[in-house]
């Protein structure tokens, strides 16, 4: 081989090994040695636990958690025991607390109404559940028809009575469905306030309820007048706000009768003094018809 391609690689070998360390040295004081993050025991399922699931044991284990603790992590069993589940917790996820029941609230339908809300019952079909849309999760209108008082003129009337209200369960099913399935079930469980209870429970016997599906990112509250039978034939017929009045009949008129004359007093009696000597006496004349004593 020649010697002078030999010399070259020996000059080149030194000088690559020279270069590569000094790099080291250079760089060898930077790189310190990877450090283990930090881990803490969290609660976490051992399987899916759906909407509605009273916790037990088994359905729990402990886990090092080294990613970010989420916050409210729940870090013992005794946290968690006999709670119900508000939205489903996925196998491996951290127990949240804000995802549970309160303690002594159990499971079920009953723990997923909110303090100060209330559940109504509803009787439907496929036609007034919207055809078996209606699921858990999904927000809907409700209105009534019937004939209010007062307004037979109009025919039927139909008006919006609530809106933007929750379905909570629909038949025995509670649990929201990602895909929106529809199920066909004869009644329908809704989300109410009090007061919107009273109205339901009174509609429901004294009116016809339909609902009405809608998206459920629009909160949006449509101010509506109603739709009376008459305005189908009628569009320009406004339909009132407040039920028509009853009809007033006029009362009939008082029969005059003519006043009695005036009555003139008697005219008073005349006075006349009589003498006869000694002896003085009165004697008083009336006056007769005509004037005269």
């Amino acid at each position: 081989m020649n010697q002078r391609l030999i010399s070259v690689l020996a000059f080149a070998f030194v000088v690559s090994a020279g270069a590569s360390l000094l790099l080291y040295r250079l760089l060898s004081p930077r790189v310190g040695p990877q450090k283990t993050p930090p881990s803490a025991q969290v609660i976490v399922a051992a399987e899916t636990l759906k909407t509605g699931t009273l916790i037990k044991d088994s359905d729990l284990r402990v886990s090092n958690w080294v990613e970010t603790i989420p916050p409210g992590a729940i870090r013992t069993k005794q946290e968690t025991m006999g709670r119900g589940v508000l939205s489903t917790i996925y196998a491996g996820e951290p127990i949240v607390d804000s995802r549970l029941a309160p303690k002594g609230a159990g499971a079920g339908l009953a723990a997923l109404i909110p303090k100060g809300m209330r559940a109504v019952a509803l009787r439907v079909n496929e036609i007034v559940g919207v055809a078996g849309f209606a699921v858990p999760g999904m927000h809907v209108d409700v209105l009534i028809s019937g004939s209010p008082p007062g307004s037979s003129a109009l025919g039927g009337v139909t008006r919006t009575l609530l809106q933007d209200v929750e379905v909570l369960s629909a038949g025995q099913n509670f649990q929201k469905d990602l895909e929106g399935k529809p199920i066909s079930v004869q009644v329908v469980n809704l989300l109410v306030t009090p007061e919107q209870a009273e109205m339901l429970s009174l509609a429901s016997t004294q009116a016809t309820i339909q609902l009405v599906l809608r998206n459920p990112l629009d909160s949006a509250i449509a101010k509506t007048t109603g739709s009376a039978f008459v305005q189908l034939f009628h569009p320009d017929e406004k339909l009132p706000l407040t039920p028509l009045p009853s009809p007033i009949r006029p009362k009939p008129a008082a029969v005059r009768r003519p006043a009695p004359p005036p009555v003139s007093p008697p005219p008073a009696p005349r006075v006349v003094e009589v003498i006869q000597g000694v002896k003085r006496t009165e004697v008083e004349f009336t006056s007769r018809a005509g004037g005269r004593p």
